[in-house]
């Protein structure tokens, strides 16, 4: 758990050690918020892109050496594309930092789920994604803190690579491999094959609305991870005595904000799971729609009244993006448990593989760069540019420095991020529609790991015990 953790943790540094540094790299290329905003939305296009290839391996091959394989690409590249002088390379080295991290993100919670079961899992697929949170805090904090330290943000990318170097050696000779559904008294005697696999997951209902309603949490997570300090930066510049204020002071308290929201929000959201399910079956689902509903309320809060917020150096808007960040993470583990336990152990690592490529395939692969074209849009439509205009000549349609006011820049990013707060509400809805399924389709997964390890046998996974010997139609009952 200890090198799990710790990869984790590297895994969503090296994911937002730019968001830290984002202003530098844009000055250096020349970019506008949609070029800055496509660095990312690339990085998670080939990331989702190769999450299934990933998990079709990781259910039949050593999970061990293909973590380290990812550990290692990822680190190499994001070495690499520090020493990048054009921004289309610094681009194509971005682009395969995702494909090394698919391959860890897809495959690590697997392992997880062979080492413990029931409560216990719960437990330690909380303290697995505390890392997101902690992080991605730590990302913006050693990105922006280290380019400020060597007066170049090239030197922001390359503290994780060393760290990634470490992480190789804990994952090849330290790192258990368990047999996979060992711990649930399993023994997989014939893997599904993958369209088997991929028609099982369709057809559970709880698999995929969990998913529909991780995917929206997921948009959020990335607009808010990508844009978040920078849009704050532009309040406070509104702010007379802040005029000088840099990104990377923000990105700091941001990255700290993060960090702090996490270790409160993911434990958190493991304590109230833990004591819903005393009361009910659903209590999963109905936590993660709960959280989801009260993130959706400070956020709108937060963009309505952010002028007034961003007062006194931003202490009250801080103090509302914490609350924000706590609901969002309480979702984390929670959801990633559902996943697993409605899914039998030969299936898991194409769950995770298919849960990512449709999360970030709808949520934070598109969300930042979407956000990034809408800021461009609503400051040609604010600044007298006719709106069909503004939307199909982002690129053509030049406006001067002296369009582009503090004012404007503003208004553009609130416009823009309020989308946020809409797609947050409809992740809620999707959470509560799986509340309707949720119990019948965790009972089905124990049929099926049943069916999976003995074909034809009418009976439940410990099918070994005749005292735990039950038929389908009672378990499922």
């Amino acid at each position: 758990m200890f090198i799990l953790l710790y990869v984790n943790i590297l895994n969503y540094m090296d994911r937002f050690t730019l968001a830290g540094i984002l202003t530098k790299i844009q000055s250096y290329f020349k970019l506008g918020d949609d070029e800055g905003g496509l660095l990312q939305t690339a990085f998670v296009l080939s990331y989702m892109l190769f999450a299934p290839f990933f998990g079709y391996l990781g259910d039949r091959y050593s999970r061990r050496y293909i973590m380290a394989f990812g550990v290692f690409l990822w680190s190499l590249t994001t070495l690499i594309g520090s020493f990048m002088k054009n921004y289309y390379w610094f681009l194509t080295f971005r682009t395969l930092v995702g494909i090394g991290e698919a391959s860890y993100s897809t495959i690590a919670p697997t392992i997880i789920s062979d080492l413990f079961i029931d409560d216990m899992r719960s437990k330690m697929l909380s303290l697995f994604y505390f890392a997101i949170p902690v992080g991605s805090g730590l990302g913006y904090i050693i990105g922006a803190e280290t380019a400020e330290l060597a007066g170049s943000w090239q030197w922001g990318l390359r503290v994780t690579p060393v760290l990634g170097a470490v992480a190789v050696l804990l994952v090849l000779f330290i790192l258990d491999d368990p047999v996979r559904g060992s711990v649930e008294g399993v023994t997989v005697h014939r893997p599904t094959t993958w369209m088997q696999d991929i028609l099982s997951l369709l057809k559970n209902k709880s698999f995929m609305l969990s998913t529909g309603g991780f995917t929206c949490v997921a948009f959020v997570t990335g607009a808010l991870a990508w844009w978040g300090p920078h849009y704050i930066l532009l309040g406070l510049h509104l702010q007379p005595g802040n005029e000088n204020d840099q990104l990377t002071s923000v990105s700091l308290v941001f990255g700290v904000i993060a960090g702090i929201a996490g270790m409160v929000g993911v434990p958190l959201g493991t304590t109230c799971s833990y004591f819903a399910r005393r009361y009910t079956k659903r209590g999963d689902p109905l936590i993660c729609a709960g959280s989801v509903f009260v993130g959706a309320i400070f956020l709108t809060f937060f963009f309505i009244f952010s002028k007034q917020l961003l007062c006194h150096r931003g202490v009250l808007a801080y103090a509302i993006m914490f609350l924000t960040q706590v609901a969002i993470n309480m979702n984390w583990g929670i959801v990633t448990d559902m996943g697993l336990y409605v899914v039998p152990p030969p299936r898991r690592s194409t769950a995770e593989a298919f849960q990512i490529l449709v999360s970030h395939a709808l949520g934070d692969a598109g969300s930042p760069y979407l956000i990034g074209v809408l800021s461009e849009v609503f400051k040609r439509s604010l600044s007298g540019t006719p709106t069909l205009i503004a939307l199909y000549s982002i690129s053509t349609t030049t406006l001067t420095e002296a369009d582009v006011t503090p004012e404007l820049q503003f208004k553009s990013f609130q416009y823009a991020l309020f989308t946020t707060c809409f797609v947050e509400v409809l992740g809620g809805f999707f959470f509560l529609l799986t509340t309707l399924y949720i119990t019948e389709d965790r009972a089905k997964a124990e049929v099926d790991v049943a069916e999976i390890d003995n074909p034809g046998a009418p009976t439940h996974m410990y099918a070994d015990d005749p005292a735990l010997n039950c038929s389908v139609a009672n378990l499922t009952t």
